[in-house]
């Protein structure tokens, strides 16, 4: 009765109070009404300020300046030039000269066709070396520019690429024989990233950097600055001509720099356009041309240029023979270095990835410009449990790649570009067959492929690979996907952490967790979890490898900062707080100068609370109770 009694009392007083409610609800509601929300007017305001933004964007895009880069005929030519004149099998000119350095001059040449694209006369030590001085000369001026400009300078090298795609991906086919699809990904794709990041975070990882002054300096300023080096050369390969001389001549104008570019003697033809280009962009924002130059030529034209003494750092890309080479050179004058070398770059497929998803992934990553590249995947190393599902996934796909002359139809391999790699590659797979591996697909030196005769290699996959076999230790740098099974994860870590290099690695794993516990265990210097390369198109990343494949890094803020020398300033916080030696630690010494000084150490150091009141006491000893005089030295006695 009294639970009744009290539920019935409590819903009358509920229920008198609900007029009182709906009229205070009635006033609150008249009282906001006039503030009623007006969507309409709303989607009119952001209708409008997306318009602006929009006009905004317009007329800053139409403010790039727009380059007009005059091609020649060959470089227009959409597709193959099909020449009469074409090199031999034998590395020869028609006309009996050859391309190497004794000739004076670099045949340049079609890979995929043999069709001659011209001749480039080598660039000699003097030569070299008076680009050299002239670019140090155009960078002190350019050294002051601000980031204004320099961003500017990099906008219109972008809007020219982005308007361009077409013309720099045909060139770049032509000369290195990869498809267009290739030369997208390669070239434009990787290019615009870089450029990207610098007009975004570039600037701010090249300002003063604040730093702790210290516990003794606490009443100090510390910063590190950086400065532009002065003259960088790049020594720079051929697998990817746009971008490998676009990755380091962006970053060095950025940071002040200048530089000079050596390309490889399979790249010459493509990097005139491309410098061509860069020239235009230099035009545009007053800047001298000879801030970027590129110089071409074999050993001879690169060893000049490392051993230049306006030379402030060298960045090489290539492999580890010839890396060495260039720091022995570099260590005549100190100049310091950045080697990127070869690589093995694994992909660790556990038992527990998603095969749909990683098997895309994997024939890209080793197919991508029929396997020159420097982060290529080079190893495949599967768990037992789903071995054979890999294989049964792969196989099929591989087999139905198209291989040709890239621009002569559609294909999904190019061409080989160095003379002689598609035997070199034929010779690591015959050596791994006598020795036990099997050639699942392809492993047979193709020289006619579609109309004409040119370098191929076809897409190749290995299985059985051991430790004893020479594809095992050595950079294959070719269209060949070396299976490998493993039992644990330990097992996987093993098979990495043997190899003599370590550039990069991928991991695909259905638990995340599991791949970057394996990634933390290799010595590479980088990992992509459930993917492969992404560190690279992460241009805030450093890019470098560890053991054989070298040290020290380009691309992102490392190599940025790279660019740069770095100085340490100290500076008063305050100005009426400066630095005074005390009389007591001032010429001549005290008899007490010693237990003041370890006093002020015990003080500021002190481990804990407890510790510095120790060191005050001890500083206060030293004051109150300084001793007596000093015992004089005998001259005899004296240093």
């Amino acid at each position: 009765k009294i639970h009744h009694h009290i539920i019935t009392s409590r819903s009358m007083s509920m229920a008198a109070g609900v007029p009182w409610m709906l009229g205070m609800a009635d006033t609150m509601w008249s009282s906001i009404a006039p503030l009623r929300v007006d969507f309409g007017m709303i989607g009119l305001v952001f209708g409008a300020c997306a318009m602006a933004i929009f006009v905004w964007s317009y007329l800053d895009y139409n403010n790039i300046p727009t380059l007009k880069v005059d091609l020649t005929e060959q470089e227009r030519t959409q597709g193959h030039l099909e020449q009469d004149l074409k090199l031999s099998k034998s590395g020869k000119h028609p006309k009996g000269e050859g391309i190497g350095e004794s000739d004076g001059q670099v045949v340049c040449y079609d890979p995929a066709t043999l069709d001659v694209l011209g001749k480039k006369r080598i660039h000699t030590k003097e030569e070299v070396e008076d680009k050299v001085r002239r670019c140090a000369k155009a960078q002190e001026a350019w050294a002051k520019t601000s980031f204004k400009k320099r961003r500017m300078l990099l906008k219109i090298i972008q809007k020219y690429v982005l308007e361009h795609q077409m013309e720099i991906c045909n060139v770049s086919a032509k000369d290195s024989g990869k498809p267009m699809l290739d030369a997208a990904f390669g070239e434009i794709l990787t290019t615009c990233e870089k450029i990207r990041w610098l007009l975004a975070e570039g600037e701010a990882a090249l300002k003063p950097e604040p730093r702790s002054a210290g516990s003794m300096m606490f009443y100090k300023s510390a910063r590190v600055e950086f400065h532009p080096l002065g003259v960088v050369a790049a020594i720079v390969p051929w697998n990817y001509p746009f971008h490998n001389i676009l990755n380091p001549v962006t970053a060095a104008v950025f940071a002040g720099c200048g530089i000079v570019v050596k390309v490889s003697e399979y790249a010459t033809w493509s990097s005139e356009y491309y410098e061509r280009i860069i020239h235009a962009a230099l035009d545009e924002v007053g800047a001298s041309r000879d801030l970027v130059q590129v110089v071409h030529g074999f050993a001879t034209t690169g060893q000049a240029l490392v051993k230049a003494k306006e030379i402030s750092k060298v960045v090489f890309v290539g492999s580890t023979g010839i890396g060495r080479k260039v720091l022995e050179a570099a260590a005549e004058n100190l100049t310091p270095v950045v080697l990127e070398l070869g690589g093995k770059d694994p992909v660790i497929v556990c038992d527990d990835a998603n095969l749909s998803q990683l098997v895309p992934i994997a024939l890209r990553a080793t197919y991508q410009s029929c396997g020159q590249n420097c982060t290529g995947a080079e190893r495949i190393l599967v768990q037992e449990g789903i071995y054979q599902k890999f294989l049964d996934a792969v196989v099929p796909t591989v087999r139905g790649m198209r291989q040709g002359a890239p621009l002569a139809g559609l294909v999904d391999c190019g061409a080989m570009c160095m003379p002689r790699q598609a035997q070199n590659v034929q010779a690591l797979v015959d050596d791994a067959v006598r020795k036990g591996a099997k050639v699942v697909v392809g492993g047979s030196l193709k020289t006619e492929i579609s109309k004409g005769q040119g370098q191929f290699y076809p897409p190749t996959i290995l299985t059985g690979v051991t430790r004893e076999m020479r594809i095992w230790n050595e950079e294959v740098f070719g269209p060949v996907m070396c299976v490998e099974r493993f039992a644990t994860d330990d097992d996987a870590v093993n098979l990495v952490n043997s190899n003599p290099f370590g550039l990069g690695s991928a991991i695909f794993s259905g638990s995340k967790a599991r791949a970057k516990a394996i990634a933390s265990r290799l010595k590479t210097g980088a990992s992509s979890i459930n993917d492969f390369a992404t560190t690279y198109l992460c241009q805030s990343l450093p890019f470098g490898g560890v053991k054989e494949s070298g040290f020290d890094k380009f691309g992102g803020v490392e190599g940025l900062r790279g660019m740069c020398y770095t100085k340490a300033v100290c500076e008063d916080r305050l100005p009426f707080l400066v630095t005074t030696v005390p009389p007591e630690l001032q010429y001549p010494i005290k008899p007490h100068s010693f237990r003041m000084v370890c006093g002020i150490v015990h003080f500021f150091y002190g481990v804990g609370l407890y510790s510095n009141l120790c060191g005050l006491c001890r500083l206060l000893k030293a004051l109150v109770l300084p001793g007596g005089k000093p015992k004089r030295v005998p001259p005899s006695k004296r240093d």
